[in-house]
């Protein structure tokens, strides 16, 4: 048997346990994602016990509601986190035939920009609305459609913005393991980089303390009327003038270190 049949073991790790592979480049954030993710994996076959088992149960005229809602509990939550396992392992499926044949530099651009100009943005405004969703689903108590369901939906609503701080999490630290291969990774660098990313998060962090510092300084106001107040026009603004101030303070220290 020659040695090119036998399989790298890389490439044994990337089908049987894609976590374990790179594992000496991981940082916190990888760790965290990949065992929460192994943790999670273990709905599955519970997923798979459930499915078979309302099947024989319906098909026995004893339709179980909380175990269909159950289904579909196991089922977003786990999905959920695979999307985050995904990003940290770079598991996910590709369709581009091109991309096998770039360099690792194109390789690596290709996903700096893929990251923070695409999926962090998005996964930053659905976080947003996710904290707002979520809490509208605790603070009604919000349970199953079915009378026999499971009723404590909220409970898993509420998981949804920490699912997706969770992929955020593994989406940045695959961002600077891919920076880094190609450039710098110092705070101007990593904004350029990330610019639509950084614009919205900024925007979003400026919103929300004016609104608590509106809340807690003025007892009279309302809170639904605070959104109103005319500095909300500008905060979009506030938050591309800070972008560009942290990206030139960056500049100038990485010019002063070149020094």
């Amino acid at each position: 048997m020659s040695d090119q049949s036998i399989p790298d073991v890389e490439e044994v790790l990337a089908i049987s346990d894609p976590g374990e592979v790179d594992r000496h480049t991981h940082g916190f954030a990888d760790r965290l994602m990949i065992n929460v993710g192994n943790v999670v994996s273990w709905m599955f076959p519970i997923l798979m016990i459930a499915i078979v088992s309302q099947v024989f149960l319906r098909g026995a005229g004893n339709n179980q509601a909380w175990l269909d809602d159950a289904q579909w509990w196991m089922y977003g939550f786990a999905m959920l986190t695979a999307f985050g396992y995904a990003i940290t392992t770079n598991s996910h499926v590709r369709v581009d035939i091109l991309h096998q044949n770039y360099s690792d530099a194109k390789k690596a651009r290709i996903e700096v920009f893929a990251i923070g100009w695409l999926l962090l943005p998005f996964i930053a405004l659905m976080t947003d609305v996710l904290v707002h969703y979520s809490w509208q689903s605790i603070i009604s108590g919000e349970g199953s459609s079915s009378p026999n369901g499971l009723h404590r939906v909220y409970l898993l609503k509420a998981t949804l913005p920490v699912l997706f701080l969770l992929a955020a999490a593994a989406g940045w630290a695959r961002f600077k393991h891919n920076l880094k291969t190609f450039t710098d990774t110092g705070l101007a660098t990593q904004l350029l980089w990330m610019l639509p990313t950084a614009i919205f998060v900024g925007w979003r962090l400026v919103h929300y303390a004016a609104y608590w510092v509106i809340y807690f300084t003025n007892a009279e106001i309302r809170p639904r009327r605070i959104t109103r107040e005319p500095f909300f026009d500008h905060t979009l603004w506030v938050s591309v003038v800070l972008v560009v101030a942290l990206i030139a303070v960056g500049l100038l220290r990485r010019r002063r270190g070149d020094n």
